[in-house]
């Protein structure tokens, strides 16, 4: 597994192991030896990136395209030259490949947007797809908002909203495409289980941002009266503010069809479940 040590790499790697997968960590730090270290494995997992979330400077936007294009092409091209290659190839990629819209719907059918985070997502995924020409089965897990206890979106949150500071950001109109951990572990198996092509992981349920502020506040039995106003997010985090005060309403229409079925598919009992 690539990005083993990760949030989310965490939480999958405890989920394998518990069913009695061999879990190995590879880094895309070096992709020549973590293509060597994947001789003889079953799959690949791709989780590794760089943050996203943060200030966007051309510095940052350099390592995000890298960690997602550069690395798993070089990756790839080594794992070509290797003996007993894995035979499935699961990758990362975010819902951000839909562009930023309040008025859209969103599922694996849509085309992609034309903004910066968009035109990664779609570079990172053709070089995921180079993995069918080695022979391996290529699956792609669209990521939304991940939350769970140990870290992602709800880590900074959790202390603002625990004294009372939380609130809308922006308007608090922009959809939220959000996903308990558990459910996105659960996206990830059904992927490395035998699904091929692109799966969203997201909840059937998004809600706008004021929702998941009235959500998260009562978990925490707290006021949620603080408004982040969009003018303080676009100063401190400039082009990458998109994220936050535009987002995307995006549905799990192929895991749905899959027969996956959610854990948390409603934000309340998510927000309850995990605080």
């Amino acid at each position: 597994m690539l990005g083993a040590s990760g949030f989310v790499g965490r939480a999958l790697g405890a989920a394998l192991q518990a069913r009695g997968d061999d879990v190995r960590a590879g880094s895309l730090r070096d992709p020549a030896r973590a293509a060597q270290a994947a001789s003889g494995s079953d799959v690949v997992v791709n989780l590794a990136g760089a943050p996203v979330v943060g200030r966007w400077t051309e510095h940052s936007k350099r390592e995000i395209a890298r960690s997602r294009v550069e690395l798993p092409h070089a990756f790839l091209a080594a794992l070509e030259r290797v003996d007993a290659r894995p035979r499935i190839y699961v990758s990362a990629s975010a819902v951000g490949y839909y562009g930023m819209s309040r008025t859209a719907t969103f599922t694996e059918t849509s085309p992609a947007g034309n903004d910066f985070l968009a035109r990664v997502c779609v570079a990172w995924e053709a070089e995921a797809m180079r993995a069918s020409a080695l022979g391996m089965r290529v699956a792609v897990v669209r990521t939304g908002l991940v939350l769970g206890r140990s870290g992602g979106a709800l880590s900074p949150l959790l202390p603002l909203f625990r004294a009372g500071l939380g609130g809308p950001v922006a308007s608090g109109e922009q959809w939220m495409s959000w996903v308990h951990l558990e459910d996105h572990v659960g996206i990830f198996l059904l992927a490395i289980d035998g699904y091929q092509g692109v799966l969203n992981a997201t909840a059937p349920n998004p809600v706008h941002n004021r929702d998941f502020t009235r959500a998260l506040a009562a978990a925490v039995h707290r006021p949620a009266i603080v408004p982040a106003p969009a003018f303080g997010i676009k100063l401190l985090f400039g082009e990458g503010a998109s994220i936050v005060t535009e987002g995307q309403r995006v549905l799990p229409a192929a895991a749905l069809a899959a027969g996956y079925r959610f854990r948390h598919p409603e934000i309340t009992e998510a927000c309850a479940s995990l605080v």
